[in-house]
């Protein structure tokens, strides 16, 4: 572990530092909701900015793995650019916990409602440019690299930017619950819907791909057909569950 860590570093120390920033907040974040009692939506207000916080660490931390492998690639811009967007997201959902405030779909107010779409601006742009990542790898030969590898780089990519844009089924719906209101009981800090429709889940597995698909094929499969298998059949079953969420239908009911 001590390996890998200080590779990452070597890296991109940009982003291995801001990763590293996103991981302490989410264990701050997520200690907070101990001894807070605030809610929003029913839910502990400080349970969103952990989630999003560690999801970043995890994001951070994969592209400064994947970038180091591109030629001729001015990682210096994607860096800035990734924290700055990104960085403001977590701050201003973490203000939004602190006032008890929904930070997503809140339109009560002018300035609300610029802010919730400057994140989605923000999300958009950072996903866009991990987009361009993607086709990158798509389009440049890694001779160093097993061909297994590359191709699950190249699904991971795919999926997570599938599925980040998905986002906006939840954007434009103002709403992150499909056949009843937000803030129904759901599972335990990730808040999924045990009752109806929630695309989230979609969300979260296609984004997670990023890291997945990479550890599955370089560590067990080995292969380059097992890995395009795995890609497909992690991709159809993030499918699968946004399919079900626009049903109305909640995650544990097939």
């Amino acid at each position: 572990m001590i390996s890998f860590i200080e590779n990452i570093k070597s890296r991109n120390e940009s982003l291995f530092v801001f990763g590293l920033v996103c991981l302490v907040s989410a264990i701050v974040f997520l200690c907070m909701s101990k001894f807070s009692t605030t809610q929003v939506m029913g839910v502990n207000a400080w349970y969103k900015p952990f989630k999003f916080a560690l999801s970043t660490f995890f994001y951070a931390w994969a592209m400064a793995w994947f970038c180091f492998y591109l030629p001729n690639f001015n990682v210096k811009i994607f860096n800035w650019f990734i924290i700055i967007l990104l960085g403001f997201e977590i701050i201003y959902i973490a203000l939004q916990a602190y006032k008890g405030q929904l930070s997503h779909f809140n339109t009560s107010t002018a300035f609300y409602g610029f802010m919730y779409s400057m994140m989605a601006f923000a999300a958009t742009a950072a996903t866009l440019y991990t987009a361009y990542i993607g086709i990158l790898f798509f389009t440049n030969d890694f001779p160093t690299l097993p061909n297994y590898y590359v191709w699950s780089i190249r699904f991971g990519i795919l999926w997570f930017v599938v599925f980040a844009l998905e986002g906006f089924v939840m954007g434009s719906r103002l709403s992150h619950t499909i056949g009843g209101a937000d803030g129904a009981s759901g599972i335990p800090i990730l808040n999924w819907s045990t009752k109806f429709g929630d695309p989230r889940i979609a969300h979260f597995i296609g984004m997670h791909a990023l890291q997945v698909i990479p550890i599955v094929a370089y560590h067990l499969l080995k292969n380059t057909k097992l890995t395009i298998s795995l890609g497909i059949i992690y991709g159809l079953l993030a499918l699968f569950t946004l399919i079900q969420a626009l049903q109305g239908k909640p995650f544990h009911k097939i």
